[in-house]
């Protein structure tokens, strides 16, 4: 807030002299402030996207991981039957001879 003040003053001669004074709470907030708010702002927004991103390649991985060990398993499980199949195939060959 600025307020001026205006003060008269007369002499013993019969002068009068008036001065002028501006009072001001402070001085005015520098942009440069203001700027520096904006860019610590999106300074850690972009830090923040960048970590999500990262956790959902994360996610990403572990699901394809998960998903390449199942696969594996049904591999496995796959040759197991074959073996069951040839091993009930031996048994009956020697039961027929």
């Amino acid at each position: 807030m600025t307020e001026e003040r205006i003060t008269e003053t007369t002499d013993s001669a019969g002068n009068t002299h008036t001065t002028h004074t501006v009072v001001s709470d402070g001085a005015n907030r520098s942009s440069g402030t203001n700027w520096a708010i904006i860019l610590l702002v999106l300074v850690v927004a972009i830090v923040g996207i960048f970590f999500l991103s990262q956790m959902n390649n994360a996610e990403v991985a572990k699901d394809n991981a998960i998903a390449g060990a199942a696969d594996q398993v049904g591999n496995a499980a796959g040759q197991v039957g074959e073996a069951a199949q040839n091993a009930g195939n031996a048994v009956e060959d020697a039961v027929a001879n």
